[in-house]
């Protein structure tokens, strides 16, 4: 059970490098992605904090219509308490009081909406900053990539060149190499053939009884009596 348990642990290892395999080669193109939905999100953000805008902006209207409707109810009141009738003067205040309500509700919902939008604002600005600051070192790394790359090629192409001058340079050591041992061998035999030529023609002279093969003491005396009478 317990050699199962590590060959799954090697098995789910196997898979997380590999994964981790997947994601280094795709790096730049996740990158791209990720920045492209940042940039999404932060458009999505904007229009809700349009949309916020747009509630706020529909409540002040509407709380300043409820108290534009407040006053003139309340003149309404005033009038009606003014002729002495009351009944009327508490149905007028009646609905005072509902449209007050109503400018409460919509008072709160306006300040919550401005409220809402400050914190978006600000959230949205820095966001905005980081995205901005993100995407320039997004092209920094894919500078230094290109780089790198263009360095690699360089370096692979300078290698292969040093390999093949290398290789060409040994053919050319060798090929001259076997040139010296021929121009060697040929000189040789030169030397040979006028060796074997020389003997050749002595042979003949001594066959003739042109030249002697050695020195006779006859041969000697007579050399120095040359040499004396001279």
């Amino acid at each position: 059970m317990n050699i199962w348990a590590k060959m799954m642990t090697a098995l789910r290892g196997g898979v997380n490098e590999a994964g981790e395999a997947v994601v280094d080669s795709q790096a730049l193109r996740i990158l791209d992605q990720e920045v492209r939905d940042a940039s999404q999100a932060l458009k999505d953000s904007k229009d809700s904090l349009a949309e916020i805008m747009a509630r706020q902006k529909v409540a002040e209207e509407k709380c300043l219509g409820l108290k534009q409707n407040v006053e003139e109810h309340e003149g309404y009141a005033i009038k009606a308490l003014e002729k002495g009738d009351d009944k009327l003067a508490h149905e007028v205040a009646e609905k005072i009081a509902d449209l007050e309500n109503q400018l409460t509700q919509e008072t709160e919902a306006a300040e919550g909406f401005a409220a809402t939008a400050g914190k978006m604002r600000t959230a949205i600005k820095q966001t905005e900053r980081n995205l901005k600051r993100l995407k320039h070192q997004v092209d920094t790394v894919k500078a230094t990539e290109n780089v790198q790359r263009a360095q690699a090629a360089v370096a692979e192409r300078h290698s292969g060149s040093h390999s093949k001058m290398r290789t060409a340079m040994d053919s050319l050591d060798r090929i001259k190499e076997k040139q010296t041992l021929k121009s060697a061998q040929m000189s040789a035999a030169s030397e040979l053939a006028e060796e074997t030529s020389d003997a050749s023609l002595q042979t003949k002279l001594e066959e003739a009884g042109i030249a002697s093969s050695t020195n006779s003491a006859d041969s000697i005396l007579e050399r120095l009596k040359n040499k004396k009478s001279k």
